[in-house]
């Protein structure tokens, strides 16, 4: 019985400090991170490196663009959404290549944005004119369909 206590004991400090590694890690690797978050979820930190995901608008630089009657185009993503990790690769380099400055809005980090911009699913792109929408795009496409969406808001 003593034995079993001993190694039920062991069992549970590895796995305790297992779970305080991991989450040691994931502080590190979220440091300096664009959303100014000081943990963010796994997927996102998977995607910190990735070229087509450095162009991130927070929250309060979105409402403040829009109150000032900004233009703006915002893709509205969740890291951990397939669609959108077949849509980025997509939109990112075809935004880029048509003038296009498509900000990137987090919902897995910042899930507020569903309800304030009223998203259903990810992937949403929504152009706003003069701080108000006028277009929204909604799904995965394949890139004809984003690119003429793109001359339409141009």
């Amino acid at each position: 019985m003593k034995k079993l206590l001993i190694f039920g004991g062991i069992i549970i400090i590895l796995f305790g400090a297992m779970a305080w590694i991991t989450s040691y890690s994931q502080k590190q690797k979220a440091e300096g991170n664009p959303f100014k978050k000081e943990e963010l979820h796994p997927a996102t930190i998977d995607l910190l490196d990735d070229p087509n995901y450095q162009n991130i608008i927070l929250p309060n630089e979105l409402k403040e663009a829009l109150n000032s009657k900004e233009t703006m185009t915002i893709y509205f993503y969740s890291s951990t959404c397939e669609f959108c990790k077949k849509t980025t690769p997509v939109v990112a380099p075809l935004a880029k290549e048509m003038g296009i400055d498509l900000k990137q809005f987090n919902l897995l980090e910042f899930e507020e944005g569903w309800d304030e911009y009223h998203i259903e699913a990810t992937p949403t792109i929504v152009h706003f004119k003069n701080g108000e929408e006028v277009a929204r795009i909604e799904g995965y496409y394949e890139e004809d369909v984003f690119r003429k969406w793109f001359e339409q808001i141009k």
